[in-house]
Order: structure tokens, then sequence, then C-alpha cells
């Protein structure tokens, strides 16, 4: 072989060479760059419910697409607020592989596993403690020197996901503002329902009561020397005990009272105006009409109660309501 001929030979190698060089970095590059990287943290800090790879995980490579795509594989339920939870390598691949994503573009970097903390928000009993006063000392109905708010009872303090917290205290239905009283609180998160706490306070007010100064018989009528006011605490009285004194004056007894006893409107009654077998004058009236005639009470009657009522002329029994104490009148 002649030495042009060897020499033409060793270029065409070395070209061919050059070529297949280039080829094979170029597939390397293009390889390369389809990979999507992930280097997953050794602890991390979520704060949503479900558990994205992005979150707990450096995820990159030049398919923005497909780091997007990987970035939002789910790996399951995040912790409890304040809790921790670890995730194994192996279910990460798992989760990437159900994802529908080719493993062989993908390259990971990581330890065995992942230690997730679910970020959290704690609101301490004694805040809890100071909503709720801060609530009462402006819902509550009664003169704010005559109150007395003691032992706000709150059990633990409460644990939420991170985000704006606000919060509604309510009462109970046909509360009585005194006493032991249960409180609902309930809070919310970004807007969202969250959590229901009940929350018991003693509510102690002070207040005039009307109590008798000596013993009072059955049909006794109360005048002021019977009655005085006491300021007392009204958490140790019913919910209906009489706290003015024009509640009770004019009024009869309705049984043997002892003295130093708070009043209720079941001891009082209005004594009646009208007895049984009274004349009265019966007076029915109509549009453009009034008449009158007298009947005999069959019963007695205060003012505003319906009686039975004899009519004289006919000697017909009628309902009537009592007016005053010589008067009834039939309604229509």
């Amino acid at each position: 072989m002649s030495y042009d001929k060897i020499t033409i030979m060793h270029k065409m190698l070395k070209t061919l060479f050059f070529n297949l060089l280039f080829i094979l970095v170029l597939i390397t590059h293009t390889s390369a760059s389809a990979f999507v990287k992930i280097k997953l943290f050794e602890t991390t800090n979520i704060e949503s419910e479900k558990i994205r790879l992005g979150e707990i995980g450096q995820i990159s490579g030049d398919d923005h697409q497909q780091v997007e795509k990987v970035k939002n594989v789910v790996l399951g339920n995040a912790p409890l607020p304040g809790k921790k939870k670890n995730i194994s390598r192996e279910l990460v691949i798992s989760r990437i592989k159900r994802s529908g994503i080719d493993l062989a573009k993908i390259q990971m970097i990581s330890s065995d596993k992942v230690e997730i903390i679910r970020s959290s928000t704690t609101i301490s009993r004694e805040n809890i403690k100071k909503i709720v006063f801060s609530f009462l000392d402006k819902a509550l109905p009664w003169d704010r020197e005559n109150v007395d708010i003691k032992d706000i009872r709150v059990t633990n303090d409460i644990i939420f996901p991170k985000g704006n917290i606000t919060y509604k205290v309510v009462f109970p239905p046909n509360t009585d503002y005194v006493g032991l009283t249960p409180l609902t609180v309930y809070f919310y998160v970004n807007g969202n329902f969250k959590k229901r706490l009940l929350v018991t306070v003693n509510i102690e007010v002070m207040s005039n009561i009307v109590v008798t100064r000596k013993p009072l018989g059955r049909y006794k009528l109360i005048t002021e020397e019977d009655i005085c006011l006491k300021k007392m605490n009204l958490a140790k009285f019913p919910s209906n005990v009489i706290i003015r004194y024009e509640d009770v004056l004019g009024k009869r007894t309705r049984r043997t009272i002892d003295s130093n006893v708070a009043l209720r409107p079941d001891l009082v009654e209005l004594p009646p105006v009208i007895k049984r077998g009274d004349i009265v004058k019966i007076i029915v009236e109509s549009e453009g009409m009034k008449v009158t005639t007298l009947g005999k009470a069959k019963e007695k009657g205060r003012r505003g109660e319906m009686i039975k009522v004899i009519n004289v002329d006919s000697n017909k029994a009628i309902y009537a309501r009592v007016l005053d104490s010589n008067s009834v009148k039939v309604d229509y």
C-alpha cells in the first residue's frame, strides 16, 4: 500500500473518530438534559395537608414541564399540626412511578428517609381565657361594676395549622348570664372552620333583690313596711327572683312566707278585684253599639282575667274579662 493511500485512510479514520465522538457527546448531553434531579432534604417543615414532592426536596432539570409534574407528585397526608412524619426513599420512588413518570429519567440524591414536620400555631389556655374575658366584658347585660367574672375553665392549649386564625364566642340560647355558664368558642383558620371549644365561666352579679322584712301570712297585701332591698349575688337565686319594688307592691302573698325570703312571681299574686257573688256591670260593645246589663260573678277574678258571669235578666252564663271591681266586658 502506498504512502498516499495510508495517509488518506488515516485522515478518514480520524474524521470518523471525531464524528463519532461528537455524536456521543451530543447524545450524552441530550440524555443528561432530559433528567430530572431530585435532592431530598433530611428534614423539612410543611404547611399544607398533603405532602408534595416539591415541598420535601430540591427538584431541578431543563424540562420545565416535567420538573413541575415531579414537584406535584403527592406522597400522602401530612402529619397533624405540630407532629412529625417520616417519608422513605422507597415510598418516594413508588409514588413517582405511580404518577406515570419514567424512573429512567429521574436522578435521586437522598438519604433513606425525610423527616417532615407540620408547621403549627398554638393558642395557649391563658390566651383563650383572655379571649373569653374580653368577650364577656362587652357582651354581659349587667353594669360592669356589679359583675365579677371568675373561674374561666379551659382544659388545654389548642394547636392549629399555620394561617390566619380568627374566632367567635357564642352564648347558649336562653342564657341567664349569671352563675356557672357554658360558652362556645369557634376557631377558624384562613376563614375555614377548624375547631369548637367548650368553655365554662362563673359569672357573679351583685344586684338588689326584694326580700321580706318579717313573716307574712297567706293572702297578706304587701306594703313597703313588709319588704326591703338587699344587694346579693344573683347566681345564688332562681333567674326569676324579683329585683324591683313595683313588681311586688299592691300584690298579696299566695302562702305564708318567712322573713328574709327573696320574693319570686310564684310567691305573690294580684288580689282579685271581684269576688264570687259580686253584682257587676256587664258591658257588650261592638262598632256603633254599646249595651250594659247586670250580672252576678260565679268566681273571683283579677283585672284582665276571664271569669264566669250569670246575666241577671236572662239567667244565662257568659264569660267576660274583668275591667275593675264592678265591671266586666264581653270580648268579640
